[in-house]
């Protein structure tokens, strides 16, 4: 069984409150149709005003996954059994053969991966322990040996105690066989004997380690209760003697015939790490462990070359370079955007929902309505604010009529008040004291591309630019590295004043670009865009036009 199917909603890198929101409830309405599986992520870290948004109404925030680059949790076969390092071996191989394994992870007392056992250490160990020319000589304890021979104790001395034991068969005759005994340390001496009395009592007289009566034959009382007086152990074996002896060779914890030499993958690990692995591990299976060293599942080398068990619904976005690292290595199922389309290209049929409107969380919640499913209170709540920052409280030129009845829509369900919300939550995203100018342009931050040439265009929302004016050094010199570190045409920040529905443009670029740039100008490398507030109906446009100028 392979690991349980997972399809994450994920909006874009340094996700804002419309793509972490929209991830969320999308997903919440997914699960309310029946379907667990899945789960709302996001690819960055949240911006105060999202947390402060998660926070207020008591909303779980969406998985954080840094990468989509392929793992071993993609692929690895998650339904695992383990054995015990104190198992004997026969138990451990009638458990592979049970569960059809061809390995089995030997875990300690606390679950702890401690070593592989795999068919080739088996066959070597059990080759070497059964070496015909040698003496044979195990590990074992009264209590596994009993176990694997399903044997009748009659005496049982220090049963759990593991020792090394050779094993002989009572079968010559008594002379020789007392010489047998004579020349080895008796309280290392496993005797497998039938039904004849003499041996028996030898080697009770000899204190042996052990004394195993096959075939189901008892011992009398007499000599009984010599056994228990010299503290030997009895037992009697329902097989004969040949199959008793076999047997008691199996009866070796499998701690001592499993492979320690082979280390476990972490599940975190990526696939291009673990191949090389893979292709050297004798049995091409490897056990898969969390981060606390327990087993979680095995990776075998097949099972990399089937789909992984993930696959992605985007929203707020369809631009790959916007999207988390990786995405490309799993199959999209849906888009969700109100952003324009980019270059998107996919291998199969896709549900694309693109509509020109205010957020994508307009979009979201009308997928309730469609499908019927009331929608919860905290996520009606979380989607108004959702819509109310995308379109700066309905100011903004990207709101349409379709936004405005969605927010009344959900104001009515929240008994929430549209104007109060909304500069509440405006407020808690547009304080930058206290932050790095990196944290500021990285919060909100979109990679664009216009045939070879890339750009990013970040945006906050402050209700006074003053504070922002004079750091201006800092927010360009930031500027300037994250476009020296993409190889970008530009870095750009745009700075909405929500007070006068205008902003702000700083911008790092290529110099030969700079003088293309015909917006009234502030200051140096700061321009002023009266009535502009939207980075995706507005900016990107207008920027889009003098790119290509440049480009010719």
């Amino acid at each position: 069984m392979i690991m349980k199917r997972t399809v994450y909603i994920i909006g874009h890198r340094n996700p804002d409150t419309d793509a972490a929101v929209s991830a969320v409830a999308y997903a919440k309405l997914k699960q309310l149709l029946g379907f667990d599986y899945y789960v709302a992520a996001r690819a960055g870290y949240f911006t105060p005003q999202t947390d402060y948004i998660f926070n207020k109404f008591k909303v779980p925030v969406p998985e954080y996954i840094p990468d989509l680059i392929p793992k071993t949790a993609y692929y690895m076969q998650d339904q695992c059994q383990t054995v015990d390092s104190g198992t004997s071996l026969w138990a451990a191989i009638g458990k592979m053969n049970s569960l059809d394994y061809k390995v089995l992870p030997v875990v300690d007392e606390n679950g702890s991966y401690k070593s592989l056992l795999h068919y080739s250490a088996f066959a070597k160990s059990i080759l070497t322990s059964l070496n015909p020319e040698k003496k044979i000589v195990i590990t074992t304890s009264v209590n596994l040996i009993a176990a694997t021979l399903n044997a009748q104790p009659i005496i049982k001395k220090n049963e759990d105690e593991l020792f090394k034991g050779i094993i002989m068969v009572g079968n010559a005759k008594l002379e020789t066989f007392k010489e047998r005994l004579e020349a080895h340390k008796a309280e290392k001496l496993i005797i497998i004997a039938s039904n004849r009395e003499d041996i028996q009592k030898a080697c009770i007289e000899a204190k042996v380690k052990l004394l195993i009566i096959t075939s189901g034959f008892v011992l009398n009382k007499e000599l009984r209760a010599l056994a228990e007086k010299n503290g030997v152990s009895v037992l009697i074996s329902p097989y004969g003697t040949t199959s008793t002896s076999v047997l008691v060779s199996y009866s070796m914890p499998v701690s001592v015939m499993a492979d320690s030499s082979v280390e476990p993958v972490l599940a975190s690990e990526t696939v291009a790490k673990i191949r090389p692995k893979l292709q050297s591990s004798a049995s091409r299976c490897l056990p898969v462990v969390d981060g606390n060293n327990k087993v979680c599942g095995l990776i075998h080398e097949s099972d990399l070359l089937r789909d992984p068990s993930v696959e992605v619904i985007l929203v707020d976005h369809n631009e790959m370079s916007q999207a988390v690292e990786g995405v490309e290595n799993y199959r999209l199922l849906e888009v969700i955007d109100h952003h324009r389309v980019g270059n998107l290209a996919t291998k199969y049929p896709i549900t694309f929902i693109n509509k020109p409107v205010g957020a994508t969380a307009t979009l979201v919640a009308s997928l309730y309505r469609e499908n019927r499913v009331s929608i919860p209170v905290e996520i009606a709540s979380i989607l108004l604010c959702a819509i109310l920052t995308d379109t700066l409280i309905l100011q903004s030129t990207t709101t349409t009529d379709t936004d405005r009845e969605m927010a009344e829509y959900l104001s009515n369900i929240t008994n929430l008040d549209i104007q109060t919300l909304g500069e509440e939550i405006i407020s808690a995203g547009s304080r930058i004291g206290g932050r790095s100018a990196t944290e500021v342009i990285r919060q909100d931050m979109k990679e664009y591309t216009e045939g070879k040439l890339t750009y990013t265009v970040s945006q906050i929302e402050v209700d006074n630019t003053s504070e922002i004016l004079k750091r201006k050094k800092e927010f360009l010199e930031e500027l300037e590295i994250e476009r020296r570190s993409r190889k970008g045409l530009f870095s750009a920040l745009l700075v909405t004043d929500i007070a006068s529905l205008s902003s702000l443009l700083f911008i790092e670029a290529e110099k030969a670009f700079l003088p293309f740039i015909a917006y009234p100008k502030k200051e140096d490398n700061v321009y002023y865009l009266k009535d502009i507030v939207s980075r995706k109906k507005q900016l990107i446009p207008m920027i889009s036009e003098v790119v290509a100028k440049y480009a010719q």
